[in-house]
């Protein structure tokens, strides 16, 4: 396993980090990523930790905290030999503080993780999302003191936009708090909209990218091709928008499946796993978020470290995936004398 720093922090994760996304099914949503017990979920971290790959993503909104329940025992005996890593922000609760990023909320927030998780301490603690009715002060802050009583030892966001993150930098920077180091965004060869902005924020802020759905909600998987239906399984069948992800047009799925396939039969590599790679060489990227239903789909996603894709396999991956940026994005790319892209 390679191991990379997360942003400008001293901290090493590995390039592959495991999301627990899939632990409990106890909602509706959730029940269509996994059913994960505690049995197999103790499984996976064993094939996890034998791989290197020691790093272990959750939410306290993953299947209403079950999720969390899981990991912490499936880790349970072995706490020192693993990173994790968990998020709040997101409703959690019928109260009128049981949202956001406010102070009331995420002390909560984080004693219920850390009782859920069965530590007493978050390597990684995130905001899942970015809260506008919280000034960022009193957030920060709150991280601060949670630092300083030694519950959490780095903070990131999630999410957010590149105002978000900057003006939660400036604030840090202005008092003194500990900064954002990570920033779990989603990316993908099918939506590479993290390039235009945020990208180039977090190479000069030193903010490592934690990559979110690296598959495209599953339209990267390999299952999905020209001319043939959509398997019966595909989260692209689900009747849940929060399943299915943002609209990408299916021409342009099947445009980038076909040089990834291209690739994959140079390779001899699998659709995942030439795009798990293709995103480990983007800059920024500290680790890449995979998931797995089982032990063979976990396996199947470690194959995409311990080799690298040559510059003309990314360069055709790159072409094929190629998008008009927003406004401003493209008209700054136009001047690239002295706005060069990030890549």
């Amino acid at each position: 396993m390679e191991y990379r720093s997360l942003g400008r922090s001293g901290l090493k994760v590995p390039a592959l980090s495991f999301g627990t996304g899939t632990f409990g099914g106890t909602t509706e949503l959730f029940k269509a990523w996994g059913t994960t017990d505690v049995a197999e979920a103790t499984r996976l971290v064993d094939v996890c930790l034998e791989a290197g790959l020691n790093m272990f993503d959750s939410a306290d909104v993953y299947s209403r905290g079950a999720a969390e329940e899981i990991l912490g025992q499936a880790i349970r005996g072995r706490r020192d030999q693993v990173l994790i890593s968990t998020k709040a922000t997101f409703r959690a609760g019928s109260g009128p503080n049981d949202v956001g990023s406010s102070r009331q909320h995420l002390v909560k927030s984080v004693e219920g993780s850390l009782r859920r998780l069965g530590t007493d301490y978050i390597d990684l603690f995130q905001l899942h999302g970015f809260d506008a009715a919280t000034p960022v002060e009193e957030t920060l802050h709150t991280l601060n003191r949670l630092v300083e009583a030694g519950k959490i030892r780095y903070v990131g966001c999630s999410n957010y936009s590149g105002w978000h993150l900057m003006k939660s930098l400036a604030a840090s920077d202005r008092y003194g708090w500990p900064r954002y180091v990570a920033h779990q965004a989603y990316y993908s060869l099918i939506s590479r909209d993290y390039e235009w902005e945020l990208m180039p924020l977090a190479l000069d802020q030193g903010v490592g990218a934690v990559v979110w759905s690296p598959l495209g909600w599953g339209r990267l998987t390999g299952k999905i091709r020209r001319g043939q239906p959509l398997p019966e399984t595909s989260r692209l069948q689900s009747k849940l928008a929060a399943d299915v992800g943002p609209p990408v047009p299916l021409e342009r799925v099947y445009d980038i499946v076909e040089a990834i396939d291209e690739v994959a039969q140079e390779t001899g590599k699998t659709v995942p796993q030439i795009a798990l790679n293709w995103l480990l060489q983007r800059p920024s990227v500290s680790t890449v978020i995979v998931g797995a239903r089982n032990e063979e789909q976990l396996r199947q996603n470690l194959g995409a470290i311990g080799w690298t894709l040559d510059p003309e396999q990314t360069a055709r991956l790159d072409a094929a995936s190629a998008t008009t940026p927003a406004y401003p994005y493209w008209h700054q790319h136009g001047f690239k004398e002295r706005n060069p892209p990030a890549v």
